[in-house]
């Protein structure tokens, strides 16, 4: 009965030693991991607090108003992450993902002028959210929508989030 003591007691032993605690990079790429995730969620609450705040061309700011560049803008700053500021620059600095990859948080780009130069914020489930012209306002539209669809550039990801 002892020597199966025994044995039972060098076995766990073994095991455990098999057992790894994460070692700093492992923990620090989970912590980075969960701040990502964390600036994203930040993004998408705020960016649904913002539906029904007025169109302005050149806009920045929710007592003003947005343009579609300017909401991408004010909701990354908000979350601690600078971007830049108008579409063309926001889609070079964007790390390009593929659309069937898009998470919440992501940019969609879409060619709805001549400069091609329109932007949205994925939120998830095939939804985005976008200023989209004057005399709108900042609004949630879907992606699968024929209008939409059709002018969908590709998306990209806001480096480090």
């Amino acid at each position: 009965m002892i020597l199966i003591a025994n044995l039972l007691v060098v076995s766990l032993l073994l095991v455990a030693g098999c057992v790894s605690t994460p070692t700093g990079t492992e923990q620090k790429f989970a912590a980075q991991t969960e701040a990502i995730t964390s600036q994203r969620q930040e993004v998408v609450r705020s960016a649904r607090a913002m539906v029904g705040t007025p169109y302005l061309y050149g806009g920045a700011s929710p007592e003003k108003g947005f343009d579609c560049s300017g909401l991408v803008h004010y909701l990354y700053l908000q979350a601690g992450r600078e971007v830049p500021r108008t579409v063309s620059q926001q889609k070079k600095f964007a790390k390009p993902v593929k659309l069937s990859g898009v998470r919440p948080g992501d940019l969609l780009f879409f060619d709805t002028r001549a400069d091609g130069g329109h932007i949205g914020i994925y939120l998830g489930e095939g939804r985005f959210i976008h200023a989209p012209s004057t005399g709108g306002s900042v609004r949630i539209d879907r992606l699968d929508n024929a209008y939409w669809r059709s002018r969908v550039l590709g998306a990209g990801g806001v480096p480090g989030v």
